[in-house]
């Protein structure tokens, strides 16, 4: 893979720390900066970087204060902001709709202002939904769970892009990333198996905030750069999990309850493209895997690997809908008992290669959809030639170490 390199054009927008928030900032446990995010930052500054601007906002239920009042609300009631527009991403901005859905369009009942959607618009029908809106800028909010395939990265690039053709501003205001943002893991994203779940090169845990994807995606990969500007948090570490953050935790969609569903997705989620569930319908998602005819032998092999900071637990469950609704399966449970140490990517594989093992039933979707979660079709090819975790983990390596190499330039945390 070779990804090409241009100048950044992007400009972190010199938003002053000092002022009083709306709430106040969580205490460094480390004994640095209080935590700040980008919206914390952008509000004690009296939105100064929206000034005679006409605002849309990007968002959904994760758009909220520290005491979860939902940040449309608050800017609604401020007269120092124009907040004239919401777009809605998969899910909807007040986040009813189940994984692939949305809410369309309407007026929200809270504030009266107009909803957009924006789920599976791109290009120029995006570009002519915020010409629509009226908007001059468009500012982003919403939190990420640091996986590939979760799509909300896809609308910021999707907006970027369409803001750039209708001749937008662009605001994103960052938060933390869940996983953490110490490294990049897993497979790099082939240009042919681009979709929804993956437009660009990137791995499938991208170890970055949506900020700093935000100056990826305009350095990188965007014909047309957009003037952006991103609101940067203070106090936040690339080694913090969401819980050190003192933020509250809203689910990002209705299968991402809490952070630890968060810190196994990147890996998990590769059964969706497999006939196992993934535990959607029960209390754990991504969590807990099975299908009928699975036992104990599963878990015992994935045990036998040893893999680091994580342990398997023959497990029983009856999903309530998704795959499986109303069966009893069996499988896997998956307990992280040091996360520091946890790679949820090569504990995704793993868990492929141990089950294709151990059960005969297994078997990829019929779409191949696993080639779009992986990003090729290596993943499916190696495991169904009988490759070890070791050898399909050594196949993306290279591409892997020159992501690496370019997403370095973008990151902004230490």
């Amino acid at each position: 893979m070779k990804l090409s390199r241009r100048s950044l054009l992007a400009t972190t927008a010199a938003v002053a720390a000092s002022g009083a928030a709306a709430a106040p900032a969580h205490a460094d446990p480390g004994g640095g900066r209080p935590l700040r995010t980008g919206f914390e930052r952008l509000a004690a500054d009296g939105y100064a970087l929206l000034r005679g601007q006409r605002v849309g906002i990007v968002t959904n239920p994760t758009g909220v204060t520290r005491d979860v009042r939902h940040i449309v609300d608050v800017m609604h009631a401020d007269r120092r902001v124009n907040l004239v527009a919401v777009f809605g991403p998969e899910h909807g901005f007040r986040g009813t709709a189940q994984a692939g859905g949305s809410e369309g369009r309407y007026d929200d009942p809270a504030t009266g202002l107009p909803v957009y959607d924006t789920y599976l618009k791109s290009g120029q029908p995006l570009a002519d939904v915020f010409t629509a809106s009226g908007v001059d800028t468009v500012v982003f909010d919403i939190q990420d769970v640091g996986a590939r395939f979760y799509t909300y990265i896809w609308t910021l690039y999707d907006c970027m892009e369409a803001a750039a053709s209708a001749g937008k501003r662009f605001v994103v205001l960052d938060r933390p990333n869940p996983m953490t943002g110490r490294e990049a893991l897993g497979p790099v994203l082939h240009k042919e198996f681009a979709t929804f779940v993956g437009r660009q090169p990137i791995s499938q845990a991208h170890g970055m905030t949506v900020a700093e994807l935000a100056r990826l995606f305009n350095g990188e990969f965007l014909t047309r750069p957009v003037p952006l500007e991103t609101v940067l948090m203070t106090g936040w570490k690339r080694s913090r999990f969401y819980d050190d953050s003192g933020l509250p935790w809203v689910p990002p969609s209705p299968n991402m309850p809490t952070p630890d569903t968060a810190l196994v997705y990147a890996g998990t989620c590769l059964f969706e493209g497999t006939n196992l569930s993934e535990g959607r319908g029960t209390t754990r998602p991504f969590e807990l895997l099975g299908a009928e005819g699975i036992d104990g032998r599963w878990a015992a092999a994935a045990n036998a690997l040893r893999l680091p900071g994580v342990h398997f637990r023959e497990a029983y469950f009856a999903p309530t809908f998704s795959k499986f609704q109303g069966a009893t399966v069996g499988g896997v449970q998956i307990h992280v008992h040091d996360r520091a140490a946890y790679d949820p990517v090569r504990t995704g594989i793993a868990l492929l290669v141990t089950v294709k093992r151990v059960w005969s039933g297994f078997a990829w979707r019929s779409d191949n959809w696993i080639d779009k979660l992986t990003g090729s079709t290596r993943v499916r090819t190696m495991i169904d030639a009988g490759a070890t975790t070791d050898e399909v983990v050594a196949g993306w390596q290279q591409e892997l170490a020159a992501f690496r190499k370019v997403r370095k330039g973008y990151l902004r945390y230490g």
